[in-house]
């Protein structure tokens, strides 16, 4: 996270409050409402310190039970940035001291994502193979309590510090899910989030699937060696469902490995300073392998990045479910030594000039969560398994079930064999969304191979 000396906040609060103070009645407040995005006037500024002043002296004055005057201020900040949106947060001591500890140190967590989506405290996405993805927590879950502690009018700062705990402990989650008719409890025991940022698979030799499940400092070395590894890969998948983000410069690594000119994502802000445009290179691009990429509502932030710009370059077709909507951008900005603000100040926008903020990326090809049965025709013989299956269909007949017998562990060893570096058709047919990109990819791939 960004972090930023902006000493002129004390400055500026300290002086605005010694202002107000010297005037002895309330300002006449004016109706703003049609002003709302206006900037304000100078005067405008002046009634509104006033007022603020004011109100917290009527309250030191008359509120039943003593107050103090520094607690007052913090809580009214905390409700201040949490009213500009759900990542803007007031950090007093304490939990400047806590971001220190969860930016450096090792700390027990849940291994998921989360955000504010409609007021309601959203998870984005599990991680895979963290405490989370392994109770069954999934995309889309509302939480409704942490333990006792009810969300409603929680931060997400907040969530996350009553998540976060020793490794070892445990908590219960109260979530509301989609077509359930009452809300689950879900136990999960906290422990070191260790994360593997990269898998990299293959379907049918010719096709190389790359999971990507977080967005951390390794993630684009990850998919050149993938891609260096599989040097007959003819089309690429890549996943991002469920991908909750990360960080900025591995998204536009990423994008720029296949693509080679333009404008992956440019940020802009209200300061000058913010406006930035991260630009394609051309070293180590490849132009020409067909893509596919999988996209849901688990997908945030950086992976919508990703996912948009490579679809507005048209360099990849889009399979899945519509995006997160998380492309907002905030910084840390200490005031004084202990304490801080972290403020939205820009927002992501793609090479078209869409933004992502509560918008999200729509796939090309929308395609829900489902799968496809599986079943193979036993009956079905084709003229190569003709004679032989006569044949063992014959001593069947003349030695009873010996040759079964010695036939049929071999064929459920074949069964429970695993190989993870490979997607079987079976595990294929169980993932529709998986199942529509390999056809996709299958026809781009002979398209490619046409303009040869």
């Amino acid at each position: 996270m960004i972090k930023k000396s902006k000493k002129v906040i004390v400055a500026g609060l300290v002086s605005t409050l010694s202002v107000a103070y010297m005037f002895g009645s309330f300002a006449q407040a004016k109706d703003t409402a049609t002003k709302t995005h206006a900037p304000s006037t100078a005067k405008e500024k002046l009634e509104a310190y006033i007022k603020f002043t004011q109100i917290l002296n009527v309250i030191e004055s008359q509120y039943v039970d003593d107050v103090n005057t520094t607690d007052l201020v913090d809580k009214a900040l905390k409700g201040l940035m949490a009213n500009l949106d759900s990542h803007s947060s007031f950090m007093d001591t304490k939990e400047f001291k806590d971001l220190s500890v969860q930016t450096k140190g090792e700390f027990g967590g849940l291994g998921i994502s989360i955000g504010m989506k409609d007021g309601a405290l959203t998870v984005i996405a599990p991680i895979s193979d963290t405490p989370a993805d392994k109770a069954g927590i999934k995309a889309g879950d509302i939480i409704l309590k942490i333990n006792d502690t009810a969300t409603i009018g929680m931060s997400i700062d907040e969530s996350v510090k009553l998540m976060r705990g020793k490794p070892k402990t445990s908590l219960v989650l109260t979530i509301i899910r989609k077509g359930e008719a009452k809300p689950l409890e879900v136990k999960i025991t906290r422990d070191i989030i260790k994360i593997q940022s990269v898998y990299a698979k293959t379907i049918e030799d010719n096709i190389l699937y790359l999971h990507v499940t977080s967005f951390d400092q390794k993630v684009v070395k990850g998919v050149q060696e993938a891609i260096k590894d599989n040097k007959d890969t003819e089309g690429i998948i890549l996943d991002l469902r469920n991908n909750p983000g990360g960080l900025l410069d591995q998204a536009v690594g990423l994008a720029d490995l296949f693509v080679d000119e333009g404008v992956i994502v440019s940020q802009k802000g209200k300061v000058a300073s913010e406006n930035i445009e991260y630009k394609a290179t051309k070293k180590g691009t490849d132009k020409d392998t067909p893509i596919v990429i999988l996209i849901n509502g688990g997908s945030a932030s950086a992976s919508e990045i990703v996912s948009g710009a490579l679809q507005d370059l048209n360099r990849s077709v889009l399979v899945g479910e519509k995006t997160f909507g998380k492309g907002s951008v905030q910084v840390v900005m200490p005031i004084g030594a202990d304490e801080a603000l972290k403020l939205t100040v820009a927002r992501y926008y793609l090479p078209s000039g869409r933004t992502i903020q509560a918008v999200g990326v729509t796939p090309d090809i929308t395609v829900p969560l489902g799968k496809i049965d599986f079943i193979e025709d036993s009956a079905m013989l084709k003229e190569k398994d003709l004679k032989k299956h006569l044949q063992s269909e014959l001593e069947k007949i003349n030695n009873g079930t010996t040759n079964s017998s010695k036939t049929e562990p071999n064929t459920e060893t074949n069964a429970t064999k695993t190989d993870n570096t490979i997607i079987t058709e079976e595990q294929i047919y169980k993932d529709l969304q998986l199942k529509s990109a390999v056809d996709i990819l299958k026809a781009l791939i002979i398209t490619t191979k046409g303009k040869i």
